[in-house]
């Protein structure tokens, strides 16, 4: 997989959210943010149909479940998702 970049809205969003997934913080700023992001190979998709593309080619099996109960899955202010498997 080719390295993502990852551009403010997706750090923000991440920042913003990252309580979802974690119970504290791995990340206190948009550097800190990006470092994790890099570490764990976070993906930025541009559709939700992207999004069960990628969990499929994963072997995870996501029948039934709706988008905001994965708590992998950010969602970008633009449209976009970011996906954290961390």
């Amino acid at each position: 997989m080719q390295s993502q970049d990852y551009d403010d809205d997706v750090l923000q969003a991440f920042l913003k959210d990252q309580g979802q997934l974690f119970d504290e913080p791995v990340a206190e700023n948009q550097e800190e943010a990006e470092a994790f992001l890099e570490d764990c190979m976070a993906v930025v998709v541009d559709s939700v149909d992207e999004v069960y593309d990628y969990f499929a080619e994963n072997g995870t099996d996501l029948e039934g479940a709706e988008l905001d109960d994965i708590c992998e899955v950010f969602k970008i202010p633009d449209g976009r998702y970011l996906i954290v498997e961390g």
